[in-house]
């Protein structure tokens, strides 16, 4: 009884929470959310007459629920002057806020907060939000001078084209391009833009594709594939790093299997391949020669 009187608490909390979202217009972008599985929700991207994007989201994986929207005002630069994301996550409240005023960036996300001074064109990638907030990152690091853009709350994105891709039939034919995003994750993110550089797609493991366009997703995969493979020995070749000497990790939490707990404040001393010691900074000793990395 306790179980249905709660599980009922959650449903009518998140029917109040979906019916104060955006409602997307008539003429709204509309993707559909899917997978090689099947669909898993839709999202609506639209623009007011004043120039804001908006954004609504709606998906269920799993019975995992996201119910979002977004609204975001763009400044003189095209960059975000003022982002508001709305909803609910399986992670739970969605609520995300950044605003530009007086030379000061400031954020919050369900992750983090903070501010910053504002340089100029720096674009405010969020935490969370429907695909649109994607859709106007990658619009602006195609317009950048060498399609390179600094970034919010730090960091630095770069867009590489990989290949092109003629798709749908008859008046619906058009020639997409995929590009290799990097700097907004530990992997290069490989995003799909039309012949105006505008977004048109994202497939990695969900795809979020244009109504028209829901039937492609094998097309877009296989092509995208492809393309990553081509990628991978140029990316190994240009990262790959072999130390001359030692490396030491100082500052780090280790892991004691044998005690089941945590050990801060250590260091771990790699040569050759192998872990040649560990343990606590104070008393772990290295050559000069050796190379540091704060685990910090």
């Amino acid at each position: 009884m306790r179980s249905k009187f709660i599980l009922g608490c959650l449903a009518a909390a998140l029917s109040s929470t979906v019916s104060e979202l955006a409602k997307p217009p008539a003429d709204a972008r509309h993707y559909i959310i899917e997978s090689t599985g099947g669909k898993h929700g839709d999202s609506w991207s639209w623009v007011m007459a004043d120039g804001t994007r908006m954004g609504r989201e709606s998906m269920n994986l799993r019975g995992q629920v996201w119910e979002m929207d977004y609204s975001g005002k763009p400044g003189p630069d095209g960059m975000p002057a003022n982002v508001s994301v709305r909803g609910v996550t399986p992670q739970g409240d969605a609520a995300e806020a950044f605003d530009l005023s007086g030379g000061t960036a400031k954020w919050k996300s369900p992750v983090d907060s903070g501010n910053a001074a504002y340089g100029g064109s720096a674009f405010y990638t969020t935490q969370g939000g429907p695909v649109d907030t994607t859709a106007w990152f990658v619009e602006r690091l195609l317009a950048a001078p060498d399609r390179t853009l600094a970034l919010l709350p730090g960091g630095k994105a770069h867009a590489t084209k990989l290949t092109n891709l003629e798709i749908g039939e008859g008046t619906a034919k058009q020639l997409i391009t995929l590009w290799s995003v990097t700097g907004i994750s530990g992997s290069p993110v490989p995003v799909w833009a039309d012949a105006n550089d505008k977004f048109f797609a994202l497939t990695f493991g969900l795809a979020w594709l244009p109504e028209a366009y829901a039937g492609e997703l094998a097309k877009l995969d296989k092509a995208q594939a492809a393309a990553v493979s081509q990628q991978g020995p140029g990316l190994v070749k240009s990262l790959l790093k072999v130390p001359a000497g030692p490396v030491a990790f100082t500052n780090v939490r280790l892991f004691d299997a044998d005690a089941l707990k945590f050990v801060p404040g250590q260091t771990v001393v790699v040569d050759k391949g192998l872990i040649v010691s560990v343990g606590p900074v104070s008393k772990i000793k290295f050559p000069k020669r050796t190379q540091i990395i704060d685990g910090r």
